[in-house]
């Protein structure tokens, strides 16, 4: 009898292995790769860096585009997911002659729909959406039918454009513009006076703001919570992103950050916030260079989407320009032989970044700049030095620069007044925008 006890156990104690053994992802909850998933990132690891084996060459390059170019802001190049290089050059507030160091918090502007889609498309994978959900489902007054999640994702709704149309109402009813408004009261805004469309929905590809702005609000009707709290408890703590948060203007009368954004390559011009930073999914969130390299970490791990929807993420939905550059859910891509980057800059009220990934190679280029320049058009030989593709449509055709991204805003001074010479800096001035043409993307 104790023999048999003995084989009956051994004979269970095999098939608990082999059933172990032979389980389906996602089946056993106890699997090496779910712990894998679930294990947070090593932060402190991914983000050591001795400034004493920065990288020479690219060094070089950055004090020569501070120097030479004026480009005002941090960097940070990784290769294999080590840091070779970071830095921060010149100021975070002139007048107060605050300068930059790597804990610097950036207004991202359109880098933040890197984080929104993201979010999108957990949601989507938790089963709370679907992408060919229409926006009507959400908000039953939105004026545009035939809208999907889909189209907001890839520029192909062909909606108006909230930073113009809205605009044109404040200032033609001279409403106030320094207090923010929320995402819920620009849909309202939307509803209620129904701009006309830019096109029809899926006709072509037109980079636009609102696209965004309707994804955050989907999310907070989805997720039943503010944009903030969600991509708090849902993205950034996950990644390890402690330095990143959403600040919108309806919320802050005044956004608690030290770094100003400034126009027109003068420190005279720093751009005042308005009700404009209050909608965001298309902006609105604030983060460091690091940050944004742990982002890159997690999303390459699958801590906050599966690689399955990444891929998709960063498939492309457009017609490629110069034979080249599209564009996938909330991404910016260049394709060719054997390369693939995707990217996404940013430009908004004096703000403007280059954040891009070299899925083949594994290179991680940050650019965040508070100086709208132009220093950033010149990056030709960083791209070269870290392997990556030379990410610039004029290099391939004549077309040049993406037109999203090279209008320069517009800004307006207030009346002249006589300035004081000063010893040892100028007075600076906040100015306003107007209409706010093709300063964010």
């Amino acid at each position: 009898m104790k023999l048999l006890k003995q084989s009956l156990f051994a004979f269970a104690t095999a098939l608990l292995v082999l059933a172990s053994c032979s389980s389906t992802p996602g089946e056993n909850v106890g699997s090496s790769s779910h712990d894998d998933k679930s294990k947070p990132l090593d932060t402190k690891a991914l983000l050591a860096y001795d400034p004493k084996n920065a990288d020479k060459q690219i060094d070089a390059f950055m004090q020569h585009l501070h120097k030479v170019a004026g480009f005002n802001g941090n960097v940070l190049v990784a290769k294999k997911g080590k840091i070779v290089y970071q830095n921060a050059f010149g100021w975070a507030n002139y007048p107060h002659q605050d300068s930059l160091t790597l804990s610097s918090q950036f207004e991202l502007a359109s880098i933040s729909k890197t984080m929104t889609s993201t979010a999108i498309l957990q949601l989507m994978e938790r089963g709370k959406l679907r992408l060919s959900d229409s926006v009507q489902q959400y908000f039953p007054n939105f004026p545009y039918h035939g809208v999907t999640i889909r189209m907001l994702l890839t520029h192909r709704s062909g909606l108006p454009n909230y930073v113009y149309a809205i605009d044109d109402v404040f200032r033609k009813e001279h409403r106030d513009q320094k207090k923010g408004v929320t995402n819920q009261q620009m849909m309202d805004l939307l509803a209620q006076y129904k701009p006309a469309r830019y096109n029809l929905p899926d006709k072509g590809y037109h980079y636009n703001n609102s696209n965004f702005m309707v994804l955050g609000s989907i999310i907070e009707k989805v997720a039943h919570m503010p944009y903030a709290d969600y991509m708090m408890q849902n993205v950034f703590l996950p990644a390890g992103m402690k330095h990143t948060n959403v600040y919108s203007k309806a919320t802050y009368d005044k956004i608690p950050t030290k770094v100003l954004g400034h126009d027109r390559n003068s420190w005279r011009y720093s751009v005042a916030q308005n009700y404009l930073d209050g909608p965001v999914g298309d902006k609105g969130i604030y983060s460091t260079v690091g940050d944004l390299f742990l982002f890159d970490r997690a999303l390459r791990a699958g801590k906050l989407i599966k690689q399955s929807t990444q891929d998709s993420a960063y498939t492309n939905r457009v017609p490629l320009k110069n034979g080249h550059f599209g564009y996938g859910y909330g991404w910016h891509l260049f394709e060719a032989p054997n390369e693939k980057v995707v990217y996404h800059t940013g430009w908004w009220h004096g703000f403007r970044h280059n954040f891009l990934r070299d899925m083949k190679e594994d290179v991680v280029i940050i650019l965040l700049d508070n100086m709208t320049n132009g220093s950033l058009l010149h990056l030709d030989d960083l791209f070269k030095m870290t392997g990556m593709p030379v990410i610039r449509a004029g290099a391939y055709g004549r077309d040049g620069e993406e037109d999203d991204e090279q209008v320069k805003a517009p800004t307006i001074e207030k009346k002249k007044q006589p300035v004081k010479k000063l010893k040892k800096k100028a007075a600076a001035k906040h100015t306003t925008v107007k209409k706010h043409k093709a300063h964010k993307h």
